[in-house]
């Protein structure tokens, strides 16, 4: 594995390791717009085929030179951004020593040389995901190599946060939609939403997804990543640059705070909570309840609500595939509103889901429910 230290003056790279790396933009990358006002970040990003994790800190001092603060980032870069926050607290601790005793790299060095054999290099795909299969026992489903660590209920709070709205933003997910998430710093905890999202498209049956571009967290992205934004079909984001909502040809979702929003024509039905999304929350919520009281009677209870977030939506996902794919390899190819129905989808509310769906799925059915607004 590839493994880089950066530490940043103002919007300088100061020190790294090994010196002969391109780090073009991570000085920009490293410190989120707006940094300045907070005391202390994290923050994932993309450069290249590398996903980088850096802490930020900011401290006040006496100096004309610095006006008044000290800010500064350690940051490694990684192939796959899974392994990453194994070093969130070294970089959280070297960010504050640099900052009272800079110019001294010692630590950082003998980090490098210590790490830079020990871990190899992630799938071909940096950070992509390994093929899923479905085991119906919680604790034993979840591989090591998809979990990325997070603050305890990360996923609670992502479904707090959104609440009913987390089943637009899972339709989205699994059109594959470029998604894009605006909030003022500190941008750390809205990476982990950008992580959130992409785990609600996991589908673990073979056939599936073949012919649609994998699900990508870019996590933060600023005005220096607009060249290649331009060019993807299919990403979930963030930033703290107000200024991407004006581009809107940029992305197709963009989301503010708890408002999540398309400029699409054809994308505004998905936008409307149906009665199944709400069946489908109220569902997450009871198995959250169940887990949360199996976990006080029962002290060895392994299963986290990481684990269960991720399991209902890649059963959800799943049972839809299957049946898409089960009517696909029938005689007539009809989908009926009774196979909406068993999918866990509204005939009516979903219908224009289903067909955008079967579109980007490649999947040959005929939709035979009726659209209500054409009688």
């Amino acid at each position: 594995m590839f493994w880089i230290l950066t530490i940043l003056k103002g919007n300088m790279v100061e020190w790294c390791l090994p010196q002969d790396i391109d780090l073009e933009g991570v000085e920009f990358k490293s410190m989120a717009s707006g940094s300045h006002k907070i005391q202390s970040d994290f923050i994932y990003f993309r450069k290249g085929p590398f996903f980088g994790l850096a802490c930020f800190a900011n401290m006040p001092v006496e100096s004309e030179l610095e006006r008044g603060a000290r800010m500064k980032s350690v940051g490694i870069l990684s192939p796959s951004y899974t392994l990453l926050y194994r070093y969130m607290h070294f970089l959280e601790n070297q960010v504050r020593h640099q900052l009272e005793t800079p110019g001294h790299y010692s630590h950082l060095a003998a980090f490098y040389e210590d790490k830079k054999g020990v871990l190899h290099a992630g799938p071909g795909r940096g950070g992509s995901l390994p093929p899923v299969y479905w085991l119906p026992s919680i604790h034993r489903y979840m591989y090591p190599e998809m979990k990325i660590t997070h603050p305890a209920g990360c996923m609670s709070q992502f479904i707090k946060f959104f609440g009913e709205q987390i089943l637009i933003l899972w339709k989205f997910a699994l059109l594959r939609k470029r998604i894009l998430i605006f909030s003022p710093p500190p941008v750390g905890v809205v990476c982990y939403r950008v992580y959130c999202c992409c785990c609600l498209a996991n589908v673990s049956l073979p056939g599936i997804g073949g012919t649609i571009p994998e699900s990508k967290p870019f996590f933060y992205v600023n005005v220096a990543d607009i060249e290649s934004l331009e060019v993807e079909v299919s990403y979930v984001a963030c930033t703290t640059e107000k200024i991407f909502e004006e581009k809107r040809e940029l992305y197709d979702v963009y989301v503010d705070n708890q408002n999540v929003r398309t400029h699409h024509d054809h994308l505004q039905p998905l936008l409307k909570i149906n009665s199944a999304d709400r069946e489908k929350y109220r569902r997450l919520n009871e198995q959250r309840q169940m887990l949360l009281y199996s976990q006080e009677v029962e002290e060895d209870y392994n299963p986290c609500e990481e684990d269960l977030f991720v399991l209902f939506f890649l059963e959800q996902n799943n049972r839809i595939f299957q049946t898409l794919l089960e009517v696909s390899a029938s005689q007539d190819k009809t989908l009926t509103a009774e196979h909406a129905r068993g999918m866990g989808l509204d005939p009516q509310g979903d219908r224009s889901f289903l067909m955008d769906l079967l579109e980007a799925y490649g999947i040959d059915v005929m939709l035979v429910i009726d659209n209500p607004c054409c009688p």
